[in-house]
């Protein structure tokens, strides 16, 4: 009989954190069935090997080494500088994976102090973080919070040895190749230039308006779908652009526009070749798509 594999072992490490990835990643259908394939040696909520004082007095090595919360020198767990911490830890790790967006790039918690904070690897755009050094390590799984079933899928592909497909902010091709926008439900709204106007509907598009992002943001949030079943397009709500270094925006409601046309135009899309289609759009009248979809009065 051959030998079973030996569990990955994996370590969960907090740094400046609102905990919305570790609570993300517990509405994971599939996490019962995951935890049968690896070990946390220390995780802030689930059964862990370790406690934080205990991991930070043994530096233990590891398969995978997942980042939460963003990054500055002198944030303390467990007595240790976060400086010394991260880099005993991922230097004794095959993986790093960079969960949520403040990990990643700094996200919110950066705007409080932009000159000390962080992600582990990139600085809003630009790769200047702390494991810069250690950049082939490093796995980016942006999000406010990351979705846990993108994260379900790195430690599955890890752990069956497959290589990942990665973009130029180390985020896996397979769940970030695609935009917000790919698999809206509201894309022929999007087509025809009908907004919704506002929050809360089934109908119209929430880009022209109402300040969706989903047209510049990579993420697959309308293809793996949250709890299986919504998104925030199909709950009504604009994307915020949460996946990218950029987050957060300000004035994300609303869609800053120069004549009434966006002042940023979609990914890929020519400023020229924009502005023909939307003419040419909106010369028609679809009376289909300024109804509503489900009459309340019926």
């Amino acid at each position: 009989m051959p030998s079973k594999p030996a569990k990955l072992q994996i370590i969960w490490l907090q740094g400046i954190t609102c905990n919305g990835n570790t609570h993300s990643f517990l509405n994971d259908s599939a996490l019962g069935t995951l935890l049968q394939d690896v070990q946390f040696l220390h995780h802030p909520i689930l059964p862990s090997a370790l406690t934080l004082r205990e991991l930070v007095s043994k530096l233990p090595k590891s398969d995978i080494l997942i980042v939460e919360g963003a990054y500055e020198a002198g944030f303390e767990r467990a007595g240790m500088r976060m400086d010394k911490l991260l880099s005993a830890l991922a230097s004794k790790t095959k993986h790093i994976i960079s969960m949520g967006s403040c990990a990643s790039f700094g996200g919110i918690f950066k705007e409080s102090s932009p000159d000390t904070i962080s992600g582990i690897l990139f600085d809003k755009t630009k790769a200047s973080g702390p494991l810069r050094g250690m950049r082939e390590k490093v796995i980016t799984l942006s999000g406010c919070p990351a979705h846990p079933e993108w994260l379900s899928f790195v430690i599955n592909m890890i752990r069956c040895g497959k290589t990942i497909k990665l973009d130029e902010y180390r985020r896996p091709k397979e769940l970030y190749a695609f935009t917000v926008h790919n698999g809206c439900l509201r894309n022929e709204y999007f087509e025809w230039k009908v907004d919704s106007g506002h929050f809360g509907t089934k109908e119209g598009c929430l880009f022209y308006v109402q300040g969706c992002q989903g047209p510049f943001t990579h993420g697959s949030c309308n293809k793996i779908l949250w709890n299986g079943v919504s998104s925030k397009t199909r709950a009504g709500t604009p994307c915020l652009g949460c996946t990218e270094p950029t987050f957060p925006k300000t004035e994300l409601f609303s869609t800053k526009t120069y004549m009434s046309i966006p002042a940023e135009m979609p990914l890929g899309v020519p400023k020229r070749s924009y502005l023909a289609l939307a003419g040419a759009a909106k010369s028609f009248h679809i009376k289909r798509l300024e109804e509503r979809l489900i009459d309340d009065n019926a």
